[in-house]
C-alpha cells in the first residue's frame, strides 16, 4: 500500500484504531499476515486474499489515512507523557487480555498498579441518592483496612462512579478512571479537578481512544467492557431498569467476573435494576465489605484501630471554604464559588481536598456539607 516508513508504535496505534478491532482479531490477523508493518505494505487485493476479508480495513484509502493519524497520535503522547501500552506487551494487564473483545492499545497517564491482587469496579446510575453514595465510601472504607493492595476502578461518570473514585481518595484507594474519550480532555469536564487527584494519588486515567477520536454516543458502553474486565468484580450500588451499569453487569457476567448488586427498596426507581440482578441470580446480594470478601473468599489483614485526625491542617483558602459551608449548613457548589468569589475550576479542587481529608462530604446534584 505503502512504501513510506513509519515507527513501529505508529504502525501498533494505526493498527489498533482500526474499526473493529480488539485483540481477538488482531492476534487472528497478525497470524496470517506476520506484523504490523506487512499489514499496512500490502495492497488491498493481497490482503484480501490471504485473508479472505470483506472489511473496510483492508480498503488502501483507509489503512492510509490511519497511518496519517497514528503519526500525529504518537506525537500527541509524546509530548503529553502518555503511555500506550499495545496487547502484545508484557505490562498489557493480564485481566484485560482475558476479555475477547478488549482493545488493542490503551493510553494511560498515571502509575497504577494493575496487576494489584485485589481489583474491584464500583458502577452505578448517573443519578445517585445520598443511600448510594454513602455505600461507596463505606464499602471503600472499610475493604481498604483489610485489603491494602485493592484498586477500584469506575468510568468518572456522575453519580456512582465518581462517588467511587471520591470515596477511594478520601480512603487512600489508588483508583482507575476508564474514559469514553482521548485523554487530551477530561470527560465531563465537571471532574478535572477529580480526574488530577487520581493521577496525584497514585491512581490512573486509562482509555483506548486517541485524542483525535470523535465523542460519540456508543463510546460510554464501549468503555464498559474495559470497567468490567480489569476487575475481579464488579459491584453495582444503584440502577434503573436499564442502562450502563447493567450493561457492565452482562459484560462482566461475559468475562467469568463476578457481579455483586446492592439491594433497594421495591419502589425506588433507581434500584429496579439491582433488585432484578438478585432476583434473577445473576448477582450475589451485598450489604456490606463482609459479603464481598467472603463472596471473592479473599482473606483480609486485621489492623488495629487507627486513630483520626479530628482536626486536620488547613489552608487558608480550605478554611474558608469550610466556613461558609458551616454557615449555610448545605451549598451549592455555583453558590459557594459566588460567595467566595472563587472561580469554580479553582473552588473544586479544594473541594476534592477537603474531601479526601474527610472534612466534608460531596451530596448529589454538586453540593456540599461538613462531614
Amino acid at each position: 500500500m505503502t512504501d513510506q516508513a513509519y515507527s513501529l508504535m505508529t504502525y501498533r496505534i494505526a493498527f489498533a484504531s482500526m474499526q473493529g478491532m480488539g485483540i481477538d482479531l488482531a492476534r487472528k490477523l497478525l497470524d496470517v499476515v506476520g506484523d504490523e508493518a506487512r499489514f499496512f505494505g500490502m495492497s488491498e487485493k493481497e490482503l484480501r486474499s490471504l485473508t479472505h476479508g470483506r472489511s473496510k480495513i483492508y480498503r488502501d484509502d483507509y489503512r492510509g489515512d490511519c497511518l496519517r493519524r497514528a503519526a500525529v497520535e504518537e506525537a500527541f503522547i509524546g509530548d503529553h507523557s502518555i503511555r500506550a501500552t499495545y496487547f502484545t506487551d508484557d505490562d498489557y494487564p493480564s485481566r484485560l487480555s482475558e476479555a475477547a473483545d478488549a482493545p488493542a492499545m490503551i493510553y494511560t497517564l498515571g502509575q497504577c498498579d494493575l496487576e494489584s491482587k485485589h481489583v474491584i469496579s464500583v458502577v452505578g446510575t448517573r443519578h445517585a441518592t445520598q443511600y448510594g453514595m454513602k455505600f461507596c465510601d463505606t464499602l471503600i472504607g472499610d475493604l481498604a483496612q483489610r485489603l491494602p493492595d485493592l484498586v477500584v476502578v469506575s468510568g468518572l461518570a456522575y453519580g456512582i462512579d465518581i462517588a467511587a473514585h471520591r470515596a477511594a481518595l478520601k480512603h487512600g484507594v489508588p483508583t482507575v478512571a476508564v474514559l469514553p474519550r482521548g485523554l487530551n480532555r477530561i470527560y465531563p469536564s465537571m471532574h478535572r479537578n477529580d480526574a488530577i487527584a487520581i493521577i496525584n494519588h497514585a491512581g490512573m486515567l486509562l482509555t483506548d481512544y486517541t485524542s483525535q477520536d470523535t465523542v460519540q454516543k456508543s463510546n460510554f458502553l464501549a468503555r464498559n467492557r474495559i470497567v468490567a474486565a480489569l476487575s475481579d468484580c464488579t459491584v453495582i450500588v444503584e440502577s434503573a431498569g436499564s442502562g450502563g451499569a447493567l450493561v457492565t453487569a452482562s459484560l462482566a457476567m461475559s468475562y467469568n467476573r463476578d457481579v455483586m448488586a446492592v439491594p433497594g427498596r421495591c419502589g425506588d426507581e433507581f434500584s429496579q435494576g439491582c433488585n432484578k440482578l438478585i432476583a434473577t441470580n445473576k448477582a450475589a446480594l451485598i450489604t456490606s465489605a463482609d459479603d464481598l470478601m467472603v463472596a471473592m473468599r479473599w482473606e483480609g489483614v486485621s489492623h488495629a484501630p487507627q486513630q483520626i485526625d479530628l482536626f486536620p491542617t488547613l489552608t487558608k483558602e480550605e478554611q474558608a471554604v469550610v466556613d461558609v459551608i458551616r454557615s449555610q449548613g448545605e451549598v451549592h457548589l455555583n453558590s459557594l464559588a459566588e460567595m467566595l468569589h472563587l472561580p469554580v475550576y479553582r473552588l473544586m479542587s479544594t473541594l476534592v481536598e477537603l474531601d479526601c481529608k474527610r472534612v466534608i462530604t460531596t451530596l448529589p446534584g454538586c453540593r456540599y456539607t461538613l462531614a
